[in-house]
């Protein structure tokens, strides 16, 4: 146990420091604060859901808090101690994902206090990790995208709503050149004119969507005004659907060749439960009989002898991940084989 004069000497210094990152905040306009932002990711009846602080009146926006040089050893302690504070969660599975900077995607209007870079964080935890501290919520990530849920038709938002809207942003195009690089992102983007969707593509796509003015971050950005009723998702605070968006698509992309997706699961589950988790997360499809057979070929899974009716009619045999394959495989992942979606006509 610590001395009380030394305990007290370190309160004494993080308060300092907590008064330094204050007055940053609001006496120095060249000044640089590094923020620390969770997407934290849990999967229930099928739905992939993205914790938020959630206050009356304003927009969600993902666990958020400062870093603190004095009181936090690494980046990653500095956000546990965050989402500790603010949603009551102890966070498991954590990954760094990327630093997001761009000049204004922080704030409400220019000029309102220092620039901020945010640290963006994936982490992943189980169902059963409820609510714990006031103001939090869990919300399905697809109400931020609603385009990205083809588990059953294309989704009818992007034949409506969005690729209208974009081909006037390629039409506005300064240019034949820039109409052309304006066009072949959302080919590639929104699997137009014959390109396969992309389930990996989440960012690049809501990056369209901000550039071309169709989301309402763009909308407030640009000219601080209220986005209107039905503007395309739920917006969110700050970058936070930016960073939301890149979490999406790491982890779509990574549970191909790591088993991160076991994180999200319970101690033992059916064949069912752990395909009906992958296609919430990928938003596609999968075909049912090819998936089993990829997850008991790789050695993902055993059986544990038992049976569960959790899921009605026949019960089921219940497995469980083999985190020897971990040493056994290099890359071991899920991976995907989609069945097409029914599109609409």
């Amino acid at each position: 146990m610590r001395p009380r004069r030394e305990m007290q000497s370190m309160t004494a210094t993080k308060k300092t420091a907590l008064h330094k990152v204050a007055a940053a905040r609001t006496d120095d306009p060249n000044a640089v604060l590094m923020g620390l932002s969770a997407a934290i990711v849990s999967v229930k009846d099928d739905r992939p859901r993205a914790m938020v602080v959630h206050r009356p009146g304003t927009s969600d926006a993902l666990p958020f808090g400062t870093f603190d040089p004095v009181a936090h050893r690494t980046l990653e302690i500095g956000l546990r101690t965050w989402v500790e504070e603010q949603t009551g969660l102890q966070l498991g599975y954590v990954e760094q994902l990327y630093t997001f900077g761009d000049r204004g995607r922080h704030l409400t209007k220019p000029g309102e206090g220092p620039r901020v870079l945010s640290v963006g964080y994936l982490a992943l935890t189980h169902a059963s990790s409820g609510k714990a501290a006031t103001q939090t919520e869990w919300h399905d990530w697809y109400s931020y995208f609603p385009w990205e849920d083809w588990r059953g038709t294309k989704p009818s938002i992007i034949d409506a709503a969005i690729l209208p809207g974009l081909q006037t942003f390629v039409a506005a195009g300064i240019d034949a050149a820039q109409r052309e690089r304006r066009r072949v992102r959302v080919q590639l983007s929104f699997g137009t004119d014959g390109i396969n969707w992309d389930e990996e593509k989440v960012l690049e796509r809501y990056e369209l969507l901000y550039e071309s003015g169709l989301v309402a971050e763009a909308l407030r950005d640009r000219g601080g005004v209220s986005a209107p009723a039905g503007t395309l998702g739920r917006e969110m605070k700050f970058d936070h659907r930016r960073i939301l968006a890149t979490s999406m698509g790491r982890l779509r992309g990574k549970m191909k060749y790591r088993p991160v997706v076991f994180e999200l699961m319970p101690a033992e589950f059916t064949l069912l439960e752990l395909q009906r988790t992958v296609e919430a997360l990928s938003g596609i499809r999968l075909h049912k009989q090819n998936f089993r057979r990829l997850v008991e070929s790789q050695g993902l899974v055993e059986g544990t002898g038992r049976l569960s009716r959790s899921m009605g009619g026949r019960p089921a045999e219940q497995f469980r991940f083999r985190r020897e394959v971990l040493r056994e495989r290099p890359a071991p992942g899920v991976r995907l084989a989609p069945r097409a979606p029914a599109r609409r006509s």
